[in-house]
């Protein structure tokens, strides 16, 4: 496991601990399938989907800001060059039903006909006009989670020291195997 793939884990161990259940619903990182070939076989990898992200759930945004800022662990978390962003209804949906309760995104498959593509299974199906780019090579695409060019994956929020905070993703990689291509 490597060193971030620790220290996120030990951070998600933290909140999970030292938060008030009826505070954090949940505490959790993202992650998606990915296709790797070494040693002449493809193998299939689990990596994050944001790195350096974990993800608090909450219904009581306020409170939960409040334990964050009371709390001697996290002190030095939000201070630092951490940041806490919200996630915004749509895109929190969108997260939702592409990686559903295991927040895992499984890989998908497809073919392109006469160049368009069509999914024919996995959790971008139904989703083709979202995906921006597909690297067949990789089997990889990037799906856009932004529904409008002046949307952002985070709500600018504004901080008590005058910032906003800048969206950062526009559009998030997911495993896409095209099995077949029709000129």
């Amino acid at each position: 496991m490597s060193c971030k793939r620790q220290e996120e884990q030990k951070l998600l161990t933290i909140c999970r601990e030292n938060l008030p259940k009826k505070v954090l619903h949940g505490a959790f990182v993202l992650t998606y399938d990915k296709m790797r070939r070494y040693e002449g076989v493809w193998h299939l990898e689990r990596k994050l989907l944001f790195p350096e992200c974990i993800f608090l759930e909450s219904g009581q945004e306020e409170a939960l800001l409040k334990e964050l800022m009371q709390g001697a662990y996290f002190g030095n978390i939000i201070e630092g060059k951490s940041r806490l962003l919200q996630v915004g209804q749509n895109e929190e949906n969108l997260l939702r039903r592409l990686c559903g309760k295991q927040c895992h995104l499984e890989m998908s498959k497809g073919i392109i006909c006469k160049g368009v593509t069509r999914i024919t299974e996995g959790p971008l199906k139904g989703m083709e006009n979202r995906i921006l780019r597909i690297d067949r090579h990789k089997r990889l695409a990037r799906v856009e989670i932004t529904g409008k060019p002046n949307e952002s994956f985070y709500y600018e929020q504004k901080m008590e020291s005058g910032m906003k905070m800048k969206p950062e993703y526009r559009y998030i990689p997911a495993g896409l195997e095209i099995t077949e291509k029709v000129v």
